[in-house]
């Protein structure tokens, strides 16, 4: 996992998940913290994420709100759109261009 960028945007790629969740944890806090407006996170470099890893996306979140901030998600990838979709955490996250839940494929 790695994330590259600053306090107005960050690109998230590699795994997100147990194992990494931690250093993902400390980046994305600390560009919360840092900054001010939306934090965007492009995650179209992410391969995947588990619970662990949506966990810290929400988690930066809630912080990004506590902070007057807002946390929008850019270029998701359509398997972790359907996970959004399934947790319905499209409703909470913000989402650039938002999901067209009708044009995602079915697992």
């Amino acid at each position: 996992m790695y994330i590259r960028g600053d306090h107005a945007e960050l690109v998230v790629g590699g795994r997100l998940d147990v194992r990494s969740a931690a250093d993902a944890r400390t980046a994305l806090h600390s560009a919360v913290d840092d900054g001010v407006g939306d934090l965007v996170l492009d995650l179209s470099e992410l391969d995947s994420w588990d619970a662990t890893g949506l966990g810290v996306i929400m988690g930066a979140h809630r912080r990004a709100g506590r902070c007057g901030r807002r946390l929008v998600l850019r270029r998701v990838p359509p398997q972790m759109q359907r996970l959004l979709v399934a947790t319905r955490l499209h409703r909470i996250l913000a989402i650039e261009g938002g999901i067209g839940v009708e044009s995602l494929p079915r697992v």
